[in-house]
């Protein structure tokens, strides 16, 4: 990133530093630019540093309120991660929809077995979660020739609020789960949930992975009552040993949604312009923590 960065920003000084290099550090660094999906704990070293304003390379940002020191505005990676995290839900909606782990585990085997699948067109799908990312799933679902439902917040015209997303789970093939992190949402797909859902219908989780009570998944999935494809898991890494792993009807990939060859320019092009807000005396892009959000 430094000599990606170096060739774009030529009159600009950048340092490579740990957090433990930048506590109570005198220099007054304009940014500080985090790595990709580091513990939320790194921000709370950078008290009593010069440094003002932080620039995350995720989208999503749980953890960093309770460690942010004050006066530090903390801004999310919007537009980074988004298209990149929908190409993954497509990709594990068809890969589930037709059975495409078990062919791989049975052309690895040697073995030739045809056996039909729900597939994708015709199915109702509920997508929970109306942001950055649902917008960008919404957009490469709506070839397939599926049914769209979407839920959010709040009730308004074409999106479900969260008083209705009980009533619209029995009649959905597949949901898919793309909400942010937080005390509305910690543990929103629970038992209760899970047991609403259609018999056999497919539950896909790229939004976090404490969204899903993951004991009430496991019951369920044992049940045969729920499938699922996840991209995040609670705990995370998911442990050997754990029973997500062996469970049939269970897709699991390592958090890649967001993690995709072209996350490099598309970080830079953020980073790039918020020096050019700093340098112009503008407000930070995308600041969701932090007194720049009173300015």
């Amino acid at each position: 990133m430094r000599a990606r960065l170096a060739a774009r920003l030529p009159d600009a000084v950048l340092e490579v530093r740990t957090p433990a290099q930048l506590a109570g550090a005198p220099e007054a660094f304009d940014l500080l630019v985090l790595p990709y999906l580091g513990p939320a704990s790194a921000v709370a070293g950078l008290a009593g540093s010069g440094i003002r304003l932080v620039q995350a390379q995720t989208l999503g940002y749980d953890g960093i309120a309770a460690h942010l020191p004050d006066g530090i505005t903390f801004c999310n990676a919007v537009g980074v991660h988004e298209a990149s995290t929908a190409e993954l839900v497509l990709a594990l909606v068809l890969a589930a929809q037709r059975g495409i782990p078990a062919a791989v585990r049975d052309a690895a085997a040697g073995s030739w077995r045809h056996e039909r699948r729900p597939g994708l067109a015709g199915r109702r799908v509920l997508l929970v979660g109306v942001g950055g990312v649902g917008r960008e799933v919404q957009r490469r679902l709506e070839p397939f020739d599926v049914e769209l439902v979407l839920a959010g917040r709040t009730a308004r015209p074409g999106v479900l609020g969260a008083d209705d997303l009980l009533g619209a789970l029995p009649g959905a093939d597949i949901v898919v789960v793309a909400v942010p992190l937080g005390p509305e949402t910690t543990g929103l797909v629970d038992a209760r949930f899970l047991a609403a859902m259609k018999p056999g219908a497919l539950l896909v989780n790229v939004a976090r992975g404490p969204v899903v009570d993951t004991d009430a998944l496991v019951e369920a999935v044992r049940a045969g009552r729920v499938r699922a494809a996840l991209d995040v898991t609670d705990p995370e890494p998911l442990p050997p040993g754990h029973p997500l792993w062996e469970l049939p009807g269970v897709l699991i990939t390592p958090h890649l949604g967001g993690d995709t060859a072209a996350m490099d320019a598309r970080i830079d092009d953020v980073i790039v312009e918020q020096v050019r807000r700093l340098a112009a005396g503008e407000p930070p892009a995308n600041a969701v923590l932090g007194p720049a959000l009173l300015a």
